[in-house]
């Protein structure tokens, strides 16, 4: 049964936007179900529908409130994945993931829609310290804050500590869906996603991995579930080493299924990764503000 058909009671329209992104294609064929439609927007171009695939393709930026406004019209929620999703320079990052999400989030608002999920990032809280993984090798970053830990591990709901220009970016977004959760009564979730990948990205992928079927079925829960309000909840799926807890996420129906053991023997620890092997954000950590993010063939 896929994420989208899991329950009764899933919304019949969800506009999702940054659909042409890793995780919104990712998403597509997953979220599929009877009776639901996905209003996919993006400014690239996308996929168009296959035989039969019951989707809506919107080819508009967040800078053109106008097409926002038009495409949140008429759906039951949204899941918001646009936005610049690395390092960036300061005017963009304000531009496209504040100003971005502060313009989705008031047509949403203005067309009455009652759910909203966004994409937050572990880079929100990236310079929480793991104490068990010991401290940062000479010639790396501080050596960040002691990460709280609750009964299943570092809450969901953890103060923000981001560890870049981008990782504010996202604390900031989190606090804008709690504005908006509490002055006018919408449901937003804020999934701080790990990294979402088809198998996790090294060793610290071990850690953080969201399988692109869990992640699907995380966000089925938010898209189904019966609790309401605001949240913040970990992206991870149920593997061995994290140590992040899933009980927020569960309390909304969240069953993840995969685990990044299986992939344990073949990931290889990077010399970034042992650098900063203590702090949650890796090595988002030590990378310069501001500074366009271009991915390390090490990094993975």
């Amino acid at each position: 049964m896929s994420a989208g058909a899991a329950s009764a009671g899933a919304p019949r329209r969800v506009l999702v936007t940054g659909a042409a992104g890793r995780i919104g294609r990712m998403l597509r064929p997953r979220l599929a179900g009877p009776g639901l439609v996905l209003r996919l927007f993006d400014e690239r171009e996308q996929e168009p529908a296959g035989p039969g695939e019951p989707v809506e393709i919107v080819r508009a930026g967040l800078g053109d409130a106008d097409a926002v406004g038009r495409s949140c019209a008429g759906v039951d929620a949204v899941v918001h994945l646009a936005a610049l999703s690395s390092e960036d320079r300061w005017e963009d990052i304000l531009r496209v993931n504040v100003e971005g999400t502060r313009t989705l989030l008031e047509a949403a608002r203005l067309a009455g829609v009652p759910r909203v999920v966004l994409a937050s990032s572990n880079h929100a809280v990236g310079f929480y310290r793991d104490d068990a993984a010991g401290p940062p090798v000479a010639g790396g970053v501080g050596g960040g804050v002691p990460a709280p830990h609750g009964p299943d591990g570092v809450p969901a709901d953890a103060f923000p500590r981001p560890d870049g220009y981008y990782g504010w970016s996202k604390a900031a977004v989190e606090a804008l869906g709690s504005l908006y959760a509490d002055r006018y009564a919408m449901t937003v979730f804020a999934l701080r996603i790990g990294a979402c990948f088809d198998r996790p990205p090294g060793l610290r992928g071990l850690d953080t991995w969201l399988s692109p079927d869990d992640c699907a079925r995380l966000v089925s829960a938010c898209l189904t579930t019966g609790v309401n309000g605001f949240r913040v909840l970990w992206g991870v799926s149920a593997n061995s080493r994290r140590w992040w807890s899933l009980a927020e996420a569960r309390e909304i129906g969240y069953d993840p299924q995969d685990d990044a053991e299986a992939y344990a023997v073949p990931v290889l620890a990077t010399e970034d990764e042992r650098r900063t092997s203590g702090l949650l954000g890796g090595v988002f950590c030590d990378w310069p503000l501001g500074e366009p993010w271009v991915r390390r063939s090490t990094a993975g």
